[in-house]
This record gives C-alpha cells, structure tokens and sequence, in this order.
C-alpha cells in the first residue's frame, strides 16, 4: 500500500509540475473576453482560423514590465504585457512580417526581423490597471522610448498602436 501511495503521489507531484512548464501544450478557448487574436503561420490555435486571447491567457505568458515616458501621456507611465519576442516563442509563430491591427482600423506592417529583445511590449496594464478602450486599451504596443533613442523616431512611434485586437504573421 505504502508504494502505490507514494507512486500515486508521484504521480500528482509529476504532473502538477508538468503543467507549469509553459505553452508547449495547446492554448484553451478563453474564459474571458478575447482581447486579442493572433492568425497567420502560428503554432497554437484554439480556433479554426488561429488564437483568442482573454487577459487570463496573457498573463500565463512570460510578463515584463517598464516605465517610460510616452508622446501620447502626460509623465512617466509603467506598462505591463508581454513582449512581443514572447509572445511569437510561445506562439510558434514564423513568417517575415507581423500585421497588426487596432479596433479602429489602424493597422501597421512590421518585419519580424524588428522585433527585438527590449521591445515591443504588448502592453495590457498602464500603472497596474487595465486600460479600456478609451484609454488605448485593451492592448497598446509600446516600447522602452526612455531607454534608447532608436526607439524615438517616427517609425517606432507609427508602430506604438493602441486598441490592438489583431496579429497576424505572415510570409
């Protein structure tokens, strides 16, 4: 009896571990609103055409967070999401360029070969509070802007897009 206890333990033990080993299973449907759905050459799906994420699902993701200052607030704001770097390793996702899309249509094309390992951040929390969609919510794509003058030009700042609801990775 003592080793069947102590091999069912282990057992719980072994896979209870296994599911904190990050994203290598697939994603479930969300439980919450979708804030953002990713399609194109991605690994993980949970529907037919690609992602939904609730807010839930982002914060499993790897977190980072900063403070900047930003062209569109007044002061320092601190962001918190996951990096876009992230958020393509835990995805699978491949291809050269990202399209991104805003809920009111604004979209950017972006190489993949730009995205770096400081930025962009998919942004979810300013200050530690979600932002809604009149504040440039549910996800705003920022990037350390204080921390490198490369990240100060008008193409970083045409990237900044707020109301993001959409990525797609493609060829």
């Amino acid at each position: 009896m003592k080793v069947f206890l102590r091999t069912l333990l282990a057992l719980i033990l072994l896979t209870a571990g296994m599911s904190g080993l990050g994203h290598s299973e697939p994603f479930g449907p969300p439980k919450g609103a979708v804030v953002l759905t990713v399609t194109g050459q991605i690994a993980a799906k949970n529907t037919e055409t690609g992602l939904a994420l609730d807010a839930e699902q982002l914060a499993t993701l790897p977190q980072t967070s900063f403070t900047t200052t930003t062209t569109w607030t007044d002061g320092p704001q601190t962001f918190q999401g996951v990096l876009l770097k992230d958020l393509i390793a835990a995805l699978g996702a491949t291809g050269s360029t990202i399209s991104l899309r805003a809920a009111n249509d604004y979209s950017i094309i972006m190489p993949m070969a730009d995205v770096k390992e400081d930025g962009p951040l998919l942004a979810y929390l300013m200050n530690g509070k979600p932002m809604s969609l009149r504040d440039k919510g549910p996800i705003w794509m920022v990037y350390p802007y204080d921390l490198n003058e490369a990240f100060r030009t008008e193409e970083t700042y045409s990237r900044s897009i707020w109301q993001l609801v959409l990525i797609d990775f493609g060829a």
